[in-house]
């Protein structure tokens, strides 16, 4: 069955030339206006991704993306947006956007993103119907399950998107090792483009921000080292 895609795009053009291409590429797709319509087909119908545009009318994309990860949706979000500055772009992302295309972008790059998504989308699926004989990872308190696509730190379960638990995986299974934005963006997201290097920051922020939501024990993940990041042994 065809993945469904919701887009949420109020300028007509755009939204009609992103239709074309992701029906041309095989996805079912139901295309929207604004943003009221956008939470009521989403809750209505769950769709397998969003492309939800940041300007968009009555709300707008952001406060879509907030509504909808106050109510537990994990669908992955695309979001669009017109507007270039470093703070409009990290304010969606740390909302729960996974991530985003500044206008304009090429019909290419977008169906590029949204293949990664999806394909994240249904690793985490596939994994949790019918996890896979991996070995567990483990540093400190940290454990990762990988076939299950599942995290523990002190034997507590915690919940991770698609793509947070991409990234983690990738720290956890190379501590020590220091990684640019660049690199994480080329090895964990899939592609390497000057600019949405703040797409690795905000994430990077969301994983430290559940990992070390106990104050009363001090995690030992992520930390800088010069412009990269890494994950150091456990003590």
């Amino acid at each position: 069955m065809a993945s469904h895609i919701l887009v949420a795009e109020d300028q007509a053009d755009i939204r009609d030339l992103i239709v074309l291409n992701l029906q041309h590429a095989g996805y079912a797709v139901t295309a929207v206006a604004d943003g009221r319509a956008a939470l009521a087909s989403q809750l209505e119908r769950a769709s397998d991704l969003l492309v939800l545009d940041l300007m968009m009318p009555a709300p707008d994309g952001l406060e879509v993306c907030k509504a909808l990860r106050a109510r537990g949706h994990a669908t992955p979000i695309l979001m669009l947006t017109a507007k270039s500055t470093e703070l409009d772009r990290v304010l969606g992302l740390e909302l729960g956007a996974d991530d985003y295309l500044t206008k304009p972008f090429s019909m290419a790059e977008l169906l590029a993103r949204v293949k990664a998504l999806l394909r994240r989308a249904e690793l985490l699926r596939a994994a949790q119907s019918a996890p896979a004989l991996q070995p567990a990872v483990r540093n400190g308190e940290l454990e990762i399950l990988p076939g299950r696509r599942e995290v523990r730190v002190g034997g507590r379960p915690l919940d991770f998107t698609a793509l947070e638990f991409d990234l983690l995986l990738h720290f956890a299974s190379h501590p020590g090792h220091v990684y640019s934005r660049a690199q994480l963006l080329d090895a964990v997201w899939g592609y390497s483009h000057e600019g949405y290097e703040h797409t690795v920051t905000t994430h990077i922020n969301r994983l430290r921000a559940k990992l070390e939501q106990d104050p009363m024990q001090p995690r030992f993940i992520l930390t800088v080292r010069g412009a990269g990041y890494k994950m150091r042994d456990a003590p």
